[in-house]
């Protein structure tokens, strides 16, 4: 049976509610949580929710289905409060995962939602999840993509400012990350020739290079070179009507953060799920942040976490097929 790790994320935000609310309608496995004891039992107390969570050291105690605790770190932390302890335990949640999973313990991890802010606010040199993860694996070609039944969209660039975008839209990065999402569609997803809608990054596509010139000059090209390689890629399409016709494509490769994502949360925010391309291992993640403002309020819908887990089952028996 697969064994799939889980880290906390921040302690004091909504996950272990969600954790908690999920254990009931989790396909049958073997959960290791990286996490808080104290966290989990209070949230427990709280909500008057199941906790069958059993304590052990290491992956390797975990021998049948069910649902265990690493308790990596445990500060007595309240829920709604966080701070550089909470976002320190983020850290060590996560490290501790990674370890295990770079050490094939585990055959994947899902992760619960960190606060960037508090992170680094805590010395962690990264912005998320996702530049760790890659660094830790020596993994060079990587891309976060999320999705749901419905649609699938992959991001060019992530967590960069707006104004920075143009400078990271060269021809070398379409190349590579089209190819990149080629090949885990159809070695992930087993999409045998998969149909992808490259989005531009100007108004209009740019008209034809009336409103600035990515399309003509850069993106464009790439995609007709793909096209005469024999891949079903289309555009550069207009970013206002792109997503209209979404149930015709397989997947959509985005510019920016925001453009592919404010359609796909529209259309599916509560079952949406992350999850990180090109990494050596099977990494799902919930599609919402930490949720502050509603910890220990019984408001946190378990949803995307629900779908995260059913996709990391999913990709690791076609992993197996």
């Amino acid at each position: 049976m697969n064994k799939f790790g889980i880290t906390l994320g921040d302690p004091t935000g909504i996950s272990s509610e969600v954790l908690l609310k999920s254990i009931r309608k989790l396909p049958k496995g073997i959960y290791i949580l990286y996490g808080s004891k104290k966290i989990l039992n209070k949230t427990s107390k709280i909500f008057n929710l199941d906790n069958p969570f059993i304590e052990i050291k290491s992956p390797e105690e975990a021998k049948k289905e069910g649902f265990y605790i690493i308790n990596v770190y445990d500060k007595g932390f309240q829920l709604g409060k966080p701070s550089i302890e909470s976002g320190k335990a983020s850290v060590l949640y996560l490290e501790s995962a990674v370890k295990d999973i770079l050490k094939k313990k585990l055959d994947g991890i899902i992760t619960l939602p960190i606060s960037k802010e508090h992170i680094v606010e805590a010395g962690f040199k990264y912005k998320g999840h996702t530049d760790y993860l890659a660094d830790v694996s020596n993994t060079k070609e990587y891309m976060m993509m999320l999705l749901c039944e419905k649609l699938k969209v992959a991001l060019l660039t992530t967590h960069i400012p707006l104004r920075d975008v143009p400078k990271y839209i060269t021809k070398e990065t379409i190349r590579s990350k089209l190819n990149l999402l080629i090949n885990e569609l159809k070695n992930k997803f087993r999409i045998t020739n998969p149909k992808i809608a490259v989005v531009g990054l100007n108004p209009h596509a740019s008209d034809n290079g009336k409103i600035g010139n990515e399309e003509i000059e850069t993106i464009n090209p790439v995609i007709k070179e793909f096209k005469e390689k024999g891949y079903n890629v289309v555009g550069s399409l207009s970013p206002d009507t792109a997503f209209i016709n979404y149930k015709d494509f397989d997947c959509y490769l985005s510019m920016y953060h925001d453009q592919g994502l404010i359609p796909l949360k529209l259309l599916c925010f509560k079952n949406a799920v992350n999850i990180t391309l090109g990494l050596p291992f099977i990494r799902t993640s919930v599609d919402h942040g930490t949720g502050f403002d509603i910890a220990g309020k019984n408001k946190a819908d378990p949803s995307s976490f629900i779908e995260a887990v059913k996709l990391a089952l999913k990709l690791a028996k076609l992993e197996k097929s």
